[in-house]
């Protein structure tokens, strides 16, 4: 007897946009960062949260983690934390007088990289082939990683101690930088309100979290945002939007290609979880900053001035035409 293919879900933009409401059983607040991360599963890309300690960063992923049917795994990256401890390494076996490989937790679908610039650059650097070719080198042999795989990284910001600042082609491998932020009162006076009622962060089963999405509607979402239609008029208003960054009077750094790519790639899937499939310059806007911010260095004397990132790329939104 032949096997069949499993059937496509009939709906998968509803089980994705369905994420949001059952991690928000868990995490008060946070939707848009929700949505950055499930634009990261659709484009196979990965995620940098940073925020101050104590916004959930932590809590968010391990919520997103529940709610979606795929393996998930946890790192607590610290100062003595070794590059195998990341991808795996060679074992010695006494009884077959043989080395064989232990795969580290980066074997998963969903790799959750809590405080990734508290260890140093060599412990960091160990992700740069898994993000970009999904793929881990031990001993010179290729072995691939699952299909998903997504890195989900919390940071806090770089001025505080006991922080490794990510050197750029670390960056440059996140899709998007999502900015976690404090809560509003009502957001706050939520959060207490759950506590006092006997929420537990560490029992989310509890909580009644379960999965609303997994595999298959991913791949069903991935196929349907890869149809989004891009004229060549926003494609070119992508290209002008990165180069004017380039030859911005405040960065020393613009975007690059590779900051392009990922603009429309995010977009495109925005797009799609917005009812169309057609790419618009408002799509573009709505995904600039968490896809461009990290991507350019500020010049020494605008960082003086209190100049931001997310500043300039304002500037260059405003000063860039939009296509009709």
């Amino acid at each position: 007897m032949t096997e069949t293919a499993p059937e496509a879900p009939a709906d998968p933009r509803a089980a994705l946009l369905a994420l949001r409401g059952e991690v928000g059983k868990a995490v008060v607040g946070q939707d848009a960062v929700v949505t950055g991360l499930v634009i990261a599963l659709l484009v196979r890309g990965h995620v940098l949260l940073e925020g101050v300690p104590g916004t959930a960063k932590t809590l968010l992923v391990r919520a997103l983690a529940a709610a979606l049917a795929l393996d998930t795994k946890r790192l607590q990256f610290t100062p003595d934390l070794m590059p195998g401890d990341v991808t795996g390494s060679l074992v010695y076996d006494a009884r077959t007088a043989e080395f064989s490989f232990r795969e580290g937790p980066v074997f998963t679908n969903l790799l959750l990289a809590d405080e990734i610039n508290r260890t140093p650059p060599k412990t960091q650097a160990a992700l740069l082939e898994a993000m970009e070719e999904r793929q881990v080198s031990v001993d010179g042999v290729p072995r691939p990683l699952p299909d998903p795989f997504v890195v989900a990284a919390t940071q806090n910001p770089v001025e505080y101690e006991g922080t490794y600042p990510l050197p750029e082609a670390q960056l440059d491998r996140f899709l998007l930088k999502l900015a976690v932020g404090l809560p509003s009162r009502d957001e706050e006076l939520a959060v207490l309100h759950r506590h006092a009622t006997g929420f537990d962060p560490r029992d989310l089963a509890g909580a009644g979290l379960g999965p609303v999405a997994g595999a298959a509607e991913l791949a069903a979402g991935r196929a349907a945002v890869g149809a989004v239609t891009v004229t060549p008029e926003v494609m070119g208003y992508v290209v002008d939007l990165v180069r004017a960054t380039r030859s911005s009077p405040s960065l020393r750094l613009g975007v690059s290609p590779r900051g392009a790519t990922a603009l429309l790639a995010s977009a495109r899937a925005w797009a799609w979880l917005s009812g169309r499939d057609f790419l618009t310059p408002d799509d573009v806007k709505a995904l600039a900053r968490p896809a461009l911010r990290h991507r350019v260095l500020l010049r020494a004397e605008a960082e003086l001035e209190g100049v931001t990132a997310d500043g300039v790329l304002d500037a260059v939104l405003a000063s860039v035409p939009v296509p009709r």
